[in-house]
Formats: structure tokens, C-alpha cells, sequence
């Protein structure tokens, strides 16, 4: 993990020296689409990663000068697949952005959705004899976290302290300054695979970009869908975006748990055009303007004209039942749904205090979405649009864009991770604990 060890404390740094100028550029890099944002700096928020441990923060202190949109090329299940297309793309965005805002910017914070997310629960603890618990208190306790054998071509992306306990007082959010025996940590860390991170990195840089940080879109996603309980008590971010679905679970207003299916809305697409023979670009417009997933008697007889592009009178005048296109919505949104449920049960989530659960992104809006989720998951269920944040356009409100407004807030207010503080490289390879939940549950 040492490169990207280094790389991490590189790009705080960038983002730090970014920020201070007063403008950086946020790029989530999705499936169906790719979106960037401008976000100009006043001074008032929080400007760096300046090792200040502490809670998912409201937004404050910068405002959306620039904000675009394009479909995205060359990425599948929230990965990039082909260089060039994705570049383009990437581009694309990017300029449109910095149109609007009217400035120039070079520096980007991106997000992605792929590259098999994996998550672990890690503790230590560390012997103070009575001494005041500093920086470097905190460094060592860190770096005596046990690292799990996490296997080849994998990397960490997120390592970040979630509960310290100074002697039998526990929950502390920062124990700097305070006096004690003992000082304990609970980790998690998030690892995900090493060549989806390179792709993503060089995709940037041969857009003529810096990059000044890099997370996981699951990560962001809770700073923007869930409200202050959620993040506190226990809930669940379902992002169900084009290639691919994100769940992550945040407690105590830290995210302890993410994984991802690869499968999403465009999925839904491609059983809409293989059922009814339709064009991908005509089976979305259908899925969108009239898709569903529960079907009443008005259904069998509400009528869709679904199209064509033959040049055949007979081929292009064709319609189906609203009934007929939600059964083929239905089976797929169900298996989706399904899966996600079986990550859940395995990570543990039935035993945290609540068990909220959150549906964001593009797919969400399928009409009786939330109904079905409720159902199959057991479980509350809303839909979560990202919060406001200051100049952000109407267009960029809907729950499409909440891991973009997610990574802004990230930009703004970062969590402490394990390269913030001045802990050492070398580290010994311990016991593997891949459901961080359940981890969390037992231990917290």
C-alpha cells in the first residue's frame, strides 16, 4: 500500500494548495453520465486537511460557480474500459464546467462507483502511562492497526479512525488534549482494485489535469442523501446509478461498510430493448417517461407508442401495455434489489440501532421504486436527494447527482484518514476481517 500510501499525502497536499487559491473542479465518473462542478472558495470553510478528526459536516464556505454534464463514453460498471472515449468525455465535462464558471481551474477531486470495493474493520491500542494524547499519540495507535492480507492488485483508498476510547470512555471523536492509560482506535479501511485507481489517474492527467484527491462515490454519497440522524444512528446509501449500485453504511457519522453490484438502470435499458425490440436510446426514453414497477388493472389498458426507426410504417407505429413493459422492468429491479439485500444481511446491518435506507441516484426515480424496496429489503426506505448547496443549478438537484454534491462536501469538510497524520509505512499483516459491520456491532 506504500505507493499509494505516498500518493494520498500528495494529493492532500495538492488539494490543500488548490483550496487556498480559491478554486477546484469535483468530477464524479459514472456510468451514464459524467459530471463535473466549479466550486469557488471564500474562506470560511474549512480550506485543508488540517488533521481536525470529526463528523460528516453541512456545507459552508464555498459556492458552485460551474456545473456540466455529458454522457458518459468508454466507462463501464463505474470503470474505465476504453481511454480515449473516457477521456473525451472527461474533457467534455470539464470544459463546459469551466465555461460556465468563467475561471480557470486545473485541479480535480474525483469520485468512482467500480473497482470491487472491499471493506474491513481494524483496532489497536496503545499504552500512554498517564501522558496528554497529541498527534503523534494518535500516529502510533494508527499505525499499530493490524492490516488485513487483502491480496494482490488491490489498494487502499479510505483508512480513517471511526471511534477512539481513551480507558473505558469510548465514542470520542478527537481524544487530543485529554489524559489517560490507554488510548484505542476502530478503523475501516476500504480497499478496492489497483488498476481502476491507475486507469482513473491517467484518464486526468492526459485531460491536463491535477489530481488533488480521489474517493470512493459510495464514500460521498452519504455527505450528501443522509440527514444528521441517519449518519449517527445507522443507515444505508443505495445508489442506484447506469453501470453499477453502491451501497455503503454510515454509523456514528463515519461510513463503515461499502461493497457495490454491478448492475444498474442501464441494465433495466437493455431488457426494455430486447423485449420489446427496441433501439437502447428509445427503450431509456420509455423506461424513463413511462417505467414502472407496479402494475394495477389501468396498466393493461394505458397504452405506450414505443416507436422505431425501420422506416417501416407498420414496424414504427407499434404500442404495448404499460402492464407489458413493467413486466419486464420488474424481474431485473427485483434482482437488483435482491442483491443488494444479501450484502446488507451479510455485513450485518440488521443489528445497528436503525436501519434506515437511502435510495439516491438516477435509476431511483423508476416509478414505485421505493415500494418495492421497502418490501424485498425489509427495512424504511426513502428516496434521498442531495442536500443544497450554494449555486448549485435546478438541473443538479435531482438524486443523479448526489455523489457529486457528496464529493463536494467531501472537498470542503474531508474526514481524517491514516496518511493525515505522520504514521509510519511499515506495517504488519494481520487477521482478515472483511464485514466491517458486524465488526462494529460487536466491538463498539
Amino acid at each position: 500500500m506504500t505507493d499509494l500510501y505516498q500518493s494520498q499525502r500528495a494529493m492532500r497536499q495538492m488539494r490543500r494548495q488548490a483550496m487556498q487559491r480559491g478554486v477546484v473542479a469535483i468530477l464524479d465518473i459514472g456510468s451514464s453520465k459524467i459530471a463535473c462542478l466549479v466550486l469557488r472558495f471564500d474562506g470560511t470553510g474549512r480550506l485543508s486537511a488540517d488533521n481536525s478528526i470529526g463528523s460528516l459536516a453541512g456545507q459552508s464556505g464555498f459556492r458552485v460557480i460551474g456545473a456540466a454534464t455529458t454522457r458518459s463514453r468508454g466507462v463501464q460498471f463505474g470503470e474505465i474500459a476504453a481511454m480515449e472515449e473516457a477521456e473525451r468525455a472527461v474533457r467534455t465535462a470539464v470544459q463546459a464546467a469551466r465555461k460556465m464558471a468563467g475561471v480557470r481551474v486545473d485541479h480535480v477531486i474525483a469520485s468512482f462507483s467500480g473497482a470491487n470495493p472491499r471493506s474491513y474493520g481494524l483496532d489497536a491500542k496503545l499504552e500512554l502511562e498517564g501522558q496528554e494524547v497529541s498527534e503523534s499519540e494518535i500516529a502510533q495507535v494508527l499505525a499499530a492497526c493490524e492490516v488485513p492480507e487483502y491480496g494482490a492488485g488491490r489498494e487502499v483508498l479510505h483508512a480513517q479512525p471511526v471511534n477512539f476510547a481513551l480507558d473505558n470512555r469510548s465514542g470520542l471523536e478527537d481524544p487530543r488534549g485529554q489524559l489517560g492509560q490507554t488510548l484505542a482506535v476502530d478503523m475501516h479501511m476500504l480497499t478496492v482494485d489497483t488498476g481502476t485507481v491507475q486507469n482513473l489517474v491517467r484518464c486526468i492527467q492526459r485531460c491536463d489535469l491535477e489530481l488533488a484527491g480521489i474517493a470512493s462515490s459510495a464514500y460521498a454519497l452519504g455527505y450528501a442523501a443522509l440527514v444528521e440522524d441517519e449518519q449517527e444512528l445507522g443507515a444505508a446509501c443505495i445508489d442506484m446509478g447506469g453501470g453499477s449500485t453502491s451501497i455503503s453504511v454510515f454509523m456514528k457519522k463515519h461510513m463503515i461498510y461499502a461493497d457495490a453490484v454491478r448492475m444498474g438502470g442501464d441494465h433495466i435499458t437493455s431488457d426494455i430493448s430486447m423485449g420489446l425490440g427496441v433501439p437502447m436510446a428509445n427503450a431509456e426514453r420509455i423506461k424513463t417517461f413511462c417505467g414502472g414497477v407496479h402494475a394495477t388493472g389501468v396498466d393493461d389498458r394505458d397504452m405506450i407508442d414505443i416507436g422505431g426507426d425501420t422506416g417501416g410504417w407498420g414496424h414504427d407505429r407499434r404500442t404495448v401495455s404499460r402492464a407489458e413493459l413493467i413486466g419486464i422492468m420488474r424481474p431485473r429491479v427485483e434482482e437488483i434489489l435482491e442483491e443488494v439485500g444479501t450484502r446488507l444481511d451479510a455485513a450485518g446491518f440488521e443489528y445497528l440501532p436503525s436501519q434506515q435506507i437511502v435510495l439516491t441516484g438516477g435509476s431511483s426515480q423508476i416509478l414505485g421504486l421505493d415500494g418495492l424496496a421497502t418490501r424485498i429489503l425489509g427495512q424504511q426506505v426513502r428516496l434521498g436527494r442531495p442536500l443544497r448547496v450554494h449555486g448549485l443549478p435546478q438541473s443538479a438537484t435531482g438524486p443523479g447527482f448526489a455523489a457529486a454534491v457528496g464529493l463536494s462536501l467531501f472537498a470542503a469538510h474531508p474526514q481524517d484518514e491514516w496518511w493525515d497524520f505522520e504514521t509510519p509505512v511499515d506495517r504488519n499483516h494481520g487477521r482478515s476481517l472483511s464485514r466491517a459491520v458486524r465488526w462494529f456491532r460487536d466491538n463498539w
